[in-house]
């Protein structure tokens, strides 16, 4: 931890640099084992991770990144907006930064978005703070609860979470958050209202641009949803099918299902072939907008590739080096510590995960160390509870305090043209107090509802 957190902070080491050295040096100095064998190591826990995580990843930056050219995720906003009032436009930010960002990284969502809040802003400033503070809410917790995003994609897998009920329950502890967050926007937002203020950005005037588009130019509703909203309906059914048809007793209405469903779902609904079909038509909405053809769509492509190549790369080191340190008995050891001194997995999980959250500035690193630490800790007979609980908290663990030191924190403070006192105030301190929120309720939901 302190090579991964120290490289990346103080050294500012690229994390995918951070991590392979600090899984190095884990395998180094693993018990009986030596330095020749290191490498070997490192290597084949990164290969697996990378096995588990590599389609996934590279068809949702493809999804993301044709929603955005074919004018699908700008569908999506306006429609939302149109279906609440000017009252209830927050709601509406919201609701659309939550559903794209299951498929957009968050970076990118907010540019998106930000225009959009804008332009709305015009006609109502005073509103224009609870825009902001919507999109940020909505979006920031999608991004780290809700597959197929890299960071609670790896989680799950880590702590062997079936894909789709992690998305079922991240959409439900997402959107309890959410709530937390429409209620904290309302009352900050009236007692600091934040102005509409002139930022400069240099992408900001082509999703300006994108956003003044005739809507009759944009792809139909439900087209544009329907990339999102496939592989959550494939893998989730999948996981939902499969739970009935296991736990069904002989004659029960379960087993009356046709074997023609169970059996679509169960070939469609697994992960990667799910995202590729959603990638697929994602890229036929994009080559219906351009009016081309799909090799004319290479370069949109190519660059989505591009970018998800890097999460691909620093995701899979995660993975290695939280191969490593599960071999070296780290989980075991944390296990018997929580035990002995009656701390809780879920609050232990959720802490440790804030701890390097905000000492190094990256959630999605913060979610994969702190998995690689308490991964060997995962059967249900160990925890008393569902692995998916645990999963959720160190999601949650990964939004509080970001400062100076996140990328995210500067984006939102600029595009949106807040002070940094501002961003401080909309944005680290609601999504910490969402995180908060999260976490009660896990702690909650594991004592009510185990699911063991």
């Amino acid at each position: 931890m302190a090579v991964v957190v120290g490289g990346i902070l103080l050294l500012r080491l690229h994390a995918f640099i951070a991590l392979i050295l600090g899984a190095f040096i884990v395998a180094a100095f693993t018990p009986d084992s030596s330095l020749a064998d290191a490498g070997p190591r490192v290597a084949a826990a990164l290969g697996k991770t990378a096995g588990k995580i590599g389609i996934l990843i590279a068809m949702a930056a493809v999804i993301g990144k044709c929603l955005l050219e074919s004018g699908a995720a700008d569908r999506i906003v306006r429609s939302a907006l149109k279906l609440v009032t000017d009252r209830l436009a927050p709601l509406a930010f919201m609701g659309s930064g939550f559903l794209l960002g299951v498929p957009v990284y968050f970076d990118t969502l907010f540019y998106l978005l930000v225009p959009l809040a804008k332009s709305t802003g015009l006609r109502h400033p005073s509103e224009y703070g609870r825009y902001i503070m919507g999109t940020i809410a909505g979006g920031t917790m999608a991004h780290s609860l809700v597959p197929p995003t890299p960071g609670p994609l790896l989680v799950a897998e880590e702590l062997g979470v079936d894909i789709g009920t992690m998305m079922i329950a991240g959409c439900m502890v997402g959107a309890f958050t959410c709530v937390i967050g429409y209620v904290y926007a309302k009352l900050i937002n009236r007692r600091n209202p934040i102005p509409l203020r002139d930022s400069a950005d240099v992408s900001l005037n082509e999703l300006k641009l994108q956003s003044e588009v005739v809507e009759g130019k944009l792809p139909p509703l439900w087209l544009s949803v329907l990339p999102i909203l496939l592989p959550v309906i494939l893998i989730g059914g999948n996981s939902i099918l499969g739970a009935l048809v296991k736990g069904a007793s002989p004659g029960s209405a379960v087993l009356l299902i046709p074997e023609s469903i169970i059996w679509f779902f169960r070939t469609f609904g697994e992960k990667n072939l799910a995202l590729i079909i959603s990638a697929g038509v994602s890229l036929l909405i994009l080559v219906r907008r351009k009016s081309g053809s799909i090799r004319d769509q290479g370069s949109a492509v190519g660059s989505a590739l591009a970018s998800g190549g890097v999460i691909i790369l620093i995701t899979a080191a995660g993975g290695a080096f939280g191969g490593v340190l599960q071999q070296t008995g780290i989980s075991e050891r944390i296990g018997t510590l929580a035990m002995d001194h009656q701390i809780g997995l879920i609050p232990l999980a959720f802490f440790l995960t804030a701890l390097i959250r905000t000492a190094q500035g990256s959630a999605t690193v913060a979610m994969i160390t702190t998995v690689g630490i308490i991964g060997g800790i995962t059967r249900p007979d160990q925890l008393g509870f569902h692995p998916v609980y645990l999963a959720l908290a160190i999601g949650c663990g990964s939004k509080p305090f970001p400062w100076m030191n996140d990328s995210g924190f500067w984006i939102i403070g600029k595009m949106s043209g807040m002070t940094e006192k501002e961003t401080f105030r909309a944005f680290s301190y609601m999504i910490s107090l969402m995180a908060l929120g999260g976490l009660i309720l896990l702690m909650f939901a594991s004592k009510v509802w185990p699911g063991v």
